[in-house]
């Protein structure tokens, strides 16, 4: 379900949004939730986080690491320390 916001602009911020939309064949609703989103997403730092490991594990899969290559290197690492 989705709802209204209603927000204050400058007329010519507004003008300039409408055109930028028509332009890219957007709807202004659609830049702003687009807008919202990308805001929410860069300020959520558990998102963030599940990201980050997301792709550190995708990484270390294709270089062809997998679970027991990582409890090994904590064990080299412990033994050193």
């Amino acid at each position: 379900m989705t709802t209204q916001m209603i927000v204050r602009i400058d007329p010519d911020l507004k003008a300039k949004v409408n055109n930028f939309a028509k332009v890219e064949g957007k709807s202004v609703s659609e830049v702003v939730r687009e807008l919202l989103e990308e805001y929410v997403k860069t300020r959520d730092v558990g998102s963030y986080i599940d990201d980050l490991w997301g792709r550190i594990g995708d990484k270390l899969t294709s270089r062809g690491v997998g679970p027991k290559d990582i409890k090994q290197a904590i064990r080299d690492v412990r033994t050193k320390n």
